[in-house]
């Protein structure tokens, strides 16, 4: 069966397009989402200071001061898209990240995560997986029928998290756009909702404190319980970095 053949002239019945996100906070166990705004400018900037990698993808930063973020933050926070969140480690007590809903389509049912700037002490840690599991959760549950991941093709990092997480590559867009002088191919992943009730077990799995030891080191792999589901689907979705 090729890609899209299932359901290329199926009919969607009951489907609605589904609402926009609310500028809500999400909590989860061991992450706080909360609607960015400027008073989160001077403790996210104390978490990436010393670390520019942080911005080497993104279509802005690194900021000199805290100021200059807030004044950001003013001109960006506002929007309805790209909707945009503080991560707050509820171990720490500490906003560490940003992520974004956006390109949010609800006639096509279709939304994605990006904006994503994570300190040092938030990357690969349980509070930013349990972030996107629980913005992936709310879109599903709203009614939204694909979820995106987008990045520069050239990184690899931000390609290998979509891949743990269990979306599908989707394959590179070349000169999708321009960004601080240079040319960005963008890389796509995704899933769809026929495939999140199997993608959230695992998540499930993954963020059950059984699953962490006492230093917090998680037992089971996340990617080892995503993994068998990219491979089960069509091989045209799989292909990705190595």
């Amino acid at each position: 069966m090729s890609i899209g053949e299932e359901g290329a002239d199926a009919p969607l019945a009951g489907w609605r397009p589904p609402p926009l996100p609310p500028r809500a906070v999400v909590a989860g166990r061991s992450v706080r989402l909360e609607p960015l705004t400027p008073d989160h400018a001077a403790e996210l900037h104390a978490a990436f200071a010393g670390d520019d990698a942080t911005w080497t993808f993104l279509p802005y930063g690194p900021f000199a001061s805290a100021e200059d973020y807030a004044a950001w933050i003013a001109g960006a926070a506002g929007a309805d898209d790209p909707l945009f969140f503080a991560l707050r480690d509820r171990g720490t007590g500490q906003a560490g990240g940003v992520a974004a809903f956006l390109r949010i389509q609800p006639g096509a049912g279709s939304i994605e995560l990006g904006h994503i700037a994570l300190s040092s002490g938030m990357r690969r840690g349980r509070a930013a997986t349990e972030a996107w599991f629980l913005m992936m959760d709310w879109a599903f549950g709203a009614g939204y029928r694909r979820f995106e991941w987008k990045c520069d093709a050239r990184n690899l990092a931000s390609r290998r998290a979509a891949e743990r997480l269990g979306l599908s590559y989707e394959g590179v867009f070349r000169q999708a756009a321009v960004v601080k002088g240079q040319n960005r191919d963008t890389a796509w992943f995704a899933a769809i909702d026929s495939e999140w009730p199997a993608l959230r077990a695992a998540y499930g799995r993954w963020l059950d404190p059984a699953n962490f030891d006492s230093a917090g080191r998680q037992r089971v792999p996340l990617s080892s319980l995503t993994g068998p589901l990219l491979a089960a689907r069509d091989p045209a979705l799989r292909g990705g970095p190595d």
